[in-house]
């Protein structure tokens, strides 16, 4: 029998706490729509589908004629699957991992480390930082998708410290004096290092000091909301949502730090090492470099460092515009748009196929790839598989490097897939 290369993948849920509850999630409709006979729980959080071969969370193969029973074990066996180029400079791992998320409630407050950072933290404190990897990542929106991201241009950040004496106080008048004068002389480092006094000296508040602003804030807030006043100018809707999700948490002043980015489905943000980001609400697929290191500085109940935080993030203010990464129509097929970031480990392509097309070739990568059906039904063939495979909403497979794929559509209105990869 010919060697199986190419092979559906079941594919491990994450129930992290501020996942979309049962069948509201996209990852648990995934799950349902791939497999009729799976369990959703309506009062369960739903929050990552991760596909690839991450030890925390390795799929599942659906084909019983291959010995190995994860991916993670397959690749091992099988290293020449990832591709020569691939192979060789990932040593013999798949470097990225795919996740589709689905978010009711904030993440984090949190950065990713650089290579030199993560294996620093890891060797230091494995308990909190389970590997020795970088962890780039970029998100493109599958529902209307909202997250903070980098810093706001210094005007903003400025505008907020006159408009709030809550956070003003936190900060201290030097400080902010400072930020504004950094502003006026046009010296970008100048602006770098007042910015980060500000924010650290911030995120480094006595716990009754800052719990003590914060509920002054938002009775003040909720006072003028009340009596129909504009809170804009003290970004009060955003505050009072992330303090109804986490009351008494200092990440809830990040608001007046970090961009407010909103991204429309097909958009994307490519969140480079060091970048301050937490997402707010929305679903999502997700691609990165092959690693679970996160440092974390509030909006959670989990480990926070806020040390190592303000020490490592990247102090350079940007409009919320410039967060937006962009995707490019493939020249060689239409249908394909790439996400390619400025890291080795992973791009994303968006294959919309019209409703037009009956018949389409997934082209063959130097890359093992994933693909995941978000809309529309097909009959899939490839040389490298044993049998025809029904690929639908929420079918995931595996493709060795230098395979390609029929796919036979059955459904009347064209297909939409993502693919991962590692494009050298």
């Amino acid at each position: 029998m010919a060697e199986i290369r190419v092979f559906p993948l079941a594919c491990v849920v994450q129930n992290y706490s501020w996942g979309k509850l049962g069948l509201q999630s996209e990852v648990a409709q995934l799950v349902a729509s791939d497999d009729p006979t799976a369990h959703i729980d309506p009062e369960q959080p739903y929050a990552e589908l991760w596909m690839g071969a991450h030890p925390k969370g390795d799929a599942a193969i659906r084909d019983n004629r291959i010995p190995q029973k994860t991916l993670g074990r397959w690749i091992s066996a099988n290293p020449a699957c990832l591709g020569a180029k691939v192979k060789d400079a990932f040593q013999g791992r798949l470097p990225f991992l795919f996740k589709v998320l689905s978010v009711r409630s904030a993440l984090s407050i949190q950065a990713h480390p650089n290579k030199e950072l993560a294996a620093k933290l890891h060797a230091q404190f494995p308990q909190h930082y389970p590997d020795a990897n970088h962890k780039p990542e970029m998100a493109i929106a599958l529902t209307p998708f909202e997250g903070l991201c980098g810093f706001r241009p210094v005007e903003e950040i400025s505008a907020f410290l006159r408009a709030v004496p809550e956070l003003r106080a936190l900060v201290g008048e030097v400080a902010a004096e400072q930020l504004e004068q950094s502003s006026a002389s046009h010296d970008p480092r100048g602006v770098s290092a007042a910015l980060r006094v500000c924010f650290t000296r911030l995120m480094k508040s006595e716990k009754k000091a800052f719990v003590d602003q914060l509920n002054t804030l938002v009775q003040r807030i909720s006072r003028e909301a009340a009596e129909g006043q504009d809170t804009s100018g003290s970004n009060g809707d955003l505050l009072l949502r992330l303090h109804a999700q986490f009351p008494g948490d200092i990440g809830c002043f990040a608001v007046y730090f970090l961009n407010l980015v909103r991204l429309e489905p097909g958009e994307a943000m490519f969140l480079a090492a060091n970048e301050p980001h937490a997402y707010l609400q929305g679903d999502c697929v997700e691609c990165m470099a092959c690693s679970d290191n996160t440092v974390r500085a509030g909006l959670t109940p989990k480990f926070i460092d806020v040390l190592t935080l303000c020490e490592m993030l990247n102090y350079t203010p940007a409009p919320s515009s410039s967060k937006i990464f962009p995707a490019v129509q493939s020249p060689l097929d239409p249908s394909v748009f790439l996400y390619d970031p400025p890291v080795p480990d992973f791009t994303l392509m968006r294959i919309e196929i019209p409703s037009s097309i009956k018949l389409y070739l997934v082209s063959a990568l130097d890359s093992a790839s994933i693909l995941l059906v978000l809309r529309g039904t097909a009959v899939a063939t490839s040389t490298a598989a044993a049998s025809e495979m029904s690929l639908r909403r929420g079918s995931v497979l595996f493709v060795s490097a230098n395979e390609s794929l029929s796919l036979r559509l059955a459904s009347p209105d064209g297909m939409l897939l993502f693919r991962a990869c590692c494009l050298l």
